[in-house]
């Protein structure tokens, strides 16, 4: 089999039913709040904070929907483009994230650099998932971790722009995101893919309440 089309371990009937299970709850939820929030936007919050609702909206959808896909999809040589579009809605994800936080402080030039340069990293980042896939799969997780943790370089402007529990539930979020890494490295152990994407849904939870907190704050 070529490099292209493998996906690690095969995973028995039961993880990949736990799996679809989390990852069923996951999109679910998303669809849901993702509506309920860009509403809220849509009828309370200014034009700006409106296209931030939207793109963390579908960012969030996108990634969700791209890693359920792909982890259900049957081995075949279609699965591995079904990964590059899996771990680039990563990327895009993280990136979209960041946005509504960073959108309220697009007038402190920090600010703005760091939204611009986290964009410019998951474009940087799908690139290469798209043209070399399999190949940079460690500096991947590396660029993923970078991209998560890279508000803390401007803690102290993000942190006046926003109320203080928007700030702890980013964090909270971040952790959870990162804690979930070691499963996903770990591939011998069993319902290894289930637990990482248990902690991606629950981190992804914890950050959409950071965003509800911070719309129209």
């Amino acid at each position: 089999m070529k490099e292209d089309f493998r996906f690690g371990r095969p995973y028995d009937f039961h993880e990949l039913l736990a799996d679809g299970i989390v990852h069923g709850v996951g999109v679910v939820f998303a669809l849901i709040g993702v509506t309920a929030l860009i509403f809220y936007a849509t009828v309370y919050t200014s034009f700006g904070e409106i296209a931030a609702s939207w793109i963390y909206g579908l960012g969030l959808v996108l990634a969700l929907g791209c890693s359920f896909t792909y982890n259900m999809w049957p081995r075949s040589p279609f699965k591995s483009y079904l990964r590059r579009l899996d771990h680039s809605a990563i990327f895009v994800l993280i990136a979209a994230t960041y946005t509504p936080f960073l959108e309220r402080g697009a007038d402190e030039p920090l600010l703005l650099a760091l939204l611009i340069g986290i964009w410019l990293t998951a474009f940087t980042g799908i690139y290469l998932k798209c043209r070399y896939p399999g190949r940079y799969d460690r500096l991947a997780i590396l660029l993923y971790l970078a991209m998560g943790w890279s508000g803390a370089l401007a803690l102290e402007p993000i942190s006046e722009r926003l109320p203080a529990v928007t700030v702890v539930l980013i964090f909270i979020g971040g952790i959870l995101y990162s804690a979930g890494v070691i499963f996903h490295v770990w591939e011998r152990l069993r319902f290894q893919n289930a637990i990482w994407h248990g902690f991606v849904v629950a981190a992804a939870a914890v950050h959409y309440s950071a965003v509800v907190t911070a719309i129209g704050s």
